[in-house]
């Protein structure tokens, strides 16, 4: 296993941390993690990686030892601008080359439409967006919102790390217990009481009353310059659910003009990272090759 470094920095008034694998000096890959997830999960993925490369993963504002942001909910395009100012801190003068799953994948397309002179190549690992937003269901959705915030969110509790991992593989099943064991570590912390809850501000489970606007993501899209590359599990239920769409999902392919193809992994679900860390690995590396 491949030794990770921790880095910390002020991000927009947060301390955001940052794991690190490789040498510096050797060319910048960031990888940026999803919903409900931490940076160590790219752990499988660097350890794959055949090529001399300084990762940088950040935890997302909320999540594993960066900060939470100290609001009731959290808004999506704050990850954008994080996003902007870690790449200001650490490739300041190159675009960069973005590694993104579910979430990250989303924010980092967003970015990518939006500033396209500041990305090289990006691969996207199912962050294919959500689907459209309906105004039609705003009264529940403010509603929801509202019943939230005033009875907060919490954290589900777990016995022990052991009982946290067996969770993990139960919603997983192509989770190997030496990788399940690994990532509790770092997705969980262990509270005064001697339970475990995950490292992870509640309010992300918030739901936002103003949903992404798939039309405004498409618009973002279409402005990317750089090559991109998505990356489907074969087995995964949110791939699936957009493929079953077929009109929708050719509208959001053709939207990347800049596409390069898409890889689908197969064994492996929604977590690629977690399943098929070695595949994973093989179609960056030949993408980013190219």
């Amino acid at each position: 296993m491949k030794q990770s470094e921790s880095v910390f920095l002020r991000v927009r008034g947060l301390n955001y941390h940052c794991r690190t694998w490789g040498r510096e000096g050797a060319p910048k890959l960031f990888m940026l993690h999803g919903f409900q997830d931490v940076s160590a999960s790219w752990q499988f993925t660097v350890d794959a990686l055949g090529k001399d490369w300084h990762v940088i993963a950040p935890d997302w504002r909320g999540y594993g030892l960066t900060d939470w942001a100290g609001q009731d909910t959290y808004w999506f395009p704050d990850f954008v601008a994080d996003l902007d100012a870690i790449l200001d801190h650490f490739e300041p003068e190159l675009p960069a080359t973005l590694v993104a799953h579910s979430m990250g994948g989303s924010v980092a397309a967003l970015y990518a439409g939006a500033v396209p002179q500041r990305i090289r190549k990006l691969v996207n690992v199912e962050g294919f967006g959500g689907p459209p937003a309906n105004a039609e269901d705003a009264p529940r959705r403010y509603a929801k919102w509202l019943r939230q915030i005033v009875r907060g969110e919490e954290q589900r509790p777990y016995a022990d790390f052991a009982d946290f991992a067996e969770r993990m593989m139960a919603e997983n099943p192509r989770l190997t217990p030496e990788r399940a064991a690994f990532l509790v570590q770092h997705w969980g912390k262990e509270e005064p009481d001697g339970t475990v809850a995950r490292r992870a501000d509640p309010a992300h489970k918030v739901m936002r009353p103003t949903p992404s606007r798939m039309d405004e993501a498409i618009a973002c899209w279409r402005q990317i310059s750089a090559p991109v590359l998505f990356v489907e599990g074969a087995n995964s239920r949110a791939a699936a659910s957009q493929r079953a769409k077929p009109e929708e999902y050719e509208e959001r392919l053709t939207a990347f003009q800049t596409l390069a193809g898409v890889e689908r992994i197969d064994d492996a679900g929604h977590n690629i990272h977690h399943d098929q860390p070695e595949a994973l690995a093989k179609v960056i590396e030949q993408f980013l090759a190219g």
